[in-house]
């Protein structure tokens, strides 16, 4: 997600028509990419859970300098990165792993063939089967930690951004192609170091695929993506600036209860922050605790990390965990759950 751009890559500059299921699969002509899910499950006995699991392709070199064409096993132009991690907030624990991967030798890749999509990195994966409501399958697991779970869309996916273009930097071409899936209800197991643990829930998922998107002045963002419980999905997408302010490319989406959807603008929704952690492995400063409001649709929500150690201690720090929302629409209450990332708090290491 770097701000300089790539020669002989393509890159992300006006919308482009969607054509699915062929877009769930790999765009190897752009850099970067990435297939992206999290979520919140509970037991039989009401314990929440929160996961994510996320594979990405980084190209090493354009597909024109030929390097499928050779010979050996393990030539690629691709890298590839899986993390994987599960929140314990009754325990107050945080379980966090990685994993990197040549793409080549079957070691990690993504086929797209009929309605199928399978997306791997060792025996970590996301398969999606359909086109624009499809099944999903994450699984993954090390060192007795994992999750294998079954998700069915509830809505369409929609279209983040301006017809599917996320803009994220003030050049042209800072942008990616950005869809996601907002609401899929799903079963399956959770293992937390012990036997399986059958749990139901919410699931969100996202794609994306650019080439270069920061800006120079731009040092990472805040994403929410929030499920409410009267059927409303919300994402809202801030890009901090080197300065403390806020980049006017961030954005959002609203989508109600019938998979229709409004764009935000950055004018559209205000977000407050209301506590801190900071993480004493890296000394970063993460905001935990917010206010979101959208004025115009009379939506205050108040938003609680599960717990607040949810960053994830690997080659890229970052906090990505699961939330509470609390609030009110209309003066009605309203409640949800959801997923926050944030990236950049730590500056000694860059936003992914």
């Amino acid at each position: 997600m770097g701000a300089a751009p790539a020669a002989g890559f393509a890159r992300a500059i006006e919308p482009r028509a969607f054509r699915f299921p062929a877009d769930h699969g790999p765009h190897r002509e752009f850099r970067t990419e990435w297939w992206y899910g999290t979520g919140n499950l509970e037991d039989a006995d009401g314990r929440r859970y929160g996961y994510q699991l996320t594979l990405f392709r980084n190209a090493l070199s354009p597909a024109d300098e030929g390097l499928d064409a050779r010979p050996e096993a393990f030539a690629t132009r691709e890298a590839w990165m899986g993390h994987l991690a599960l929140s314990d907030p009754q325990a107050g624990r945080f379980h966090a792993f990685e994993r990197f991967a040549r793409g080549a030798a079957g070691l990690a890749g993504a086929e797209q063939n009929g309605a199928l999509t399978e997306v791997w990195l060792e025996d970590w994966r996301i398969e999606l089967d359909g086109a624009e409501s499809p099944q999903l399958l994450l699984r993954a697991a090390d060192s007795g930690f994992g999750l294998d779970l079954t998700l069915e869309a509830v809505k369409p996916l929609v279209l983040q951004g301006t017809d599917g273009l996320s803009i994220k930097g003030p050049e042209t071409g800072d942008a990616s192609y950005y869809y996601s899936l907002t609401r899929l209800e799903g079963t399956g197991t959770l293992r937390l170091g012990g036997d399986p643990i059958p749990v139901t829930g919410r699931g969100w998922f996202d794609r994306e695929w650019s080439t270069s998107a920061l800006g120079k002045d731009q040092v990472g963002w805040d994403w929410f993506a929030l499920q409410l419980d009267d059927g409303r999905d919300l994402m809202a997408y801030s890009m901090r600036l080197a300065d403390g302010g806020i980049d006017r490319t961030s954005h959002g989406l609203l989508v109600a209860p019938d998979g229709s959807s409004r764009h935000l603008g950055v004018d559209d929704f205000e977000i407050e922050v209301r506590d801190r952690w900071k993480s004493p492995r890296t000394g970063a400063d993460y905001p935990t605790s917010w206010t979101l409001r959208l004025p115009a649709e009379e939506l205050e929500l108040t938003v609680e990390a599960a717990q607040p150690d949810q960053e994830l201690p690997v080659s890229v720090h970052y906090w990505e965990g699961a939330v509470d929302v609390s609030g009110t629409s209309a003066s009605a209450p309203v409640t949800g759950r959801g997923y926050v990332e944030l990236t950049g708090y730590d500056r000694a290491s860059p936003p992914r």
